[in-house]
């Protein structure tokens, strides 16, 4: 007789639903129209956002993020949301000024790589109250796709035995063929995500050029999708390279076309990060008084994103970033 095979789990807490069928069902009903869904970023956060929910942004730390859509969130006042911190480092930045997450799912979260620590987002998660549960970048990719492929888990074997499995939402299991013990990595089913595209068309046929992180699977697990966009193309350019779709239309609920809509960060083969702002965010986040200020002028106070980069330089500093991205390229 065999001995009974002792079976582990994290003990924090698990944020969001890994019930395949149930977001099969929201699925169901989710119109897969191919119709034209340019908007707003005020009007795509008001109709598809609401308090509580749980929110994901696409791009890589820095990188490729929906600026204009995080502004827009912090704007309204969205509160009690969940957050996949998931290489998060600026968007991290902006919704932790904006008091809009209470739960974190966390892998890489308040450094800005080279960059240092965020003053602020280290004060808010010591602070302890926002709940925490573990994760590691590569786990929570694969949640994500979990999600993507309709599943309610993923088995793996990373984190087991370590003490990010132990403050993880993650259990044990065995596997039927072999009796081998893995770790099963819950489904990521998010309420909202944001991603920013280099160009797509009216109806949200995307394309991303560099990397593209695990922005591809979110689109699929994400049960509303919006994406910024550098630039509206038109839907036969899409056609002429059906093979480089990144993101397919019947994904996506909202498109907003917002050029630089990636700055302060980095848009890949577009322009480079403004690592001079960053600098002064981070400088003026030790003090609570005067970063809230500076977060209330830069992002509260802008009607949009349109405004905030006038409010940074304007075109002119943009123009200066294209070509620093350029020159990069070249090397």
């Amino acid at each position: 007789m065999n001995k009974a095979v002792e079976l582990k789990q994290g003990q924090n807490q698990l944020f969001s639903d890994p019930d395949a069928d149930k977001a099969r069902e929201f699925f169901r009903h989710k119109s897969r129209a191919m119709v034209n869904k340019v908007t707003t970023a005020e009007d795509a956060v008001k109709r598809l956002l609401k308090d509580g929910d749980y929110l994901t942004i696409g791009g890589f730390g820095a990188n490729r993020i929906p600026t204009a859509i995080l502004h827009e969130i912090c704007r309204q006042g969205k509160k009690n949301l969940a957050f996949a911190g998931h290489t998060a480092t600026h968007d991290m930045q902006i919704l932790i000024a904006g008091e809009c997450i209470d739960r974190l799912d966390i892998a890489y979260i308040i450094g800005l790589e080279a960059r240092g620590l965020s003053p602020s987002s280290r004060r808010a998660v010591e602070s302890g109250k926002i709940k925490l549960t573990e994760w590691t970048n590569a786990t929570l990719s694969w949640r994500i796709k979990a999600a993507a492929m309709g599943l309610s888990f993923l088995p793996a074997r990373n984190i087991m035995g370590t003490d990010t499995f132990k403050y993880s939402a993650d259990k044990e299991i065995v596997c039927p063929f072999t009796g081998q013990k893995y770790v099963a990595h819950p489904a990521l089913y998010p309420d909202f995500a944001a991603i920013h595209v280099h160009e797509c068309d009216v109806y949200g046929n995307a394309h991303v050029f560099g990397s593209s992180v695990s922005d591809q699977d979110l689109a699929k697990a994400a049960k509303r999708v919006v994406l910024t966009t550098e630039r509206i193309i038109p839907n036969e350019e899409i056609r002429r390279q059906p093979h480089a779709t990144f993101i397919p239309f019947w994904c996506v609920d909202a498109v907003v076309e917002v050029p630089y809509g990636s700055y302060p960060g980095n848009m890949p083969y577009e322009y480079f990060s403004d690592e001079a702002y960053l600098k002064e965010w981070l400088n003026i986040e030790k003090d609570p008084e005067e970063f809230k200020k500076f977060f209330k002028k830069q992002v509260l106070d802008t009607k949009n994103f349109n405004e905030y980069l006038e409010l940074n330089g304007g075109i002119e500093k943009m123009i200066k970033l294209r070509a620093i991205e350029h020159l990069t390229d070249k090397k």
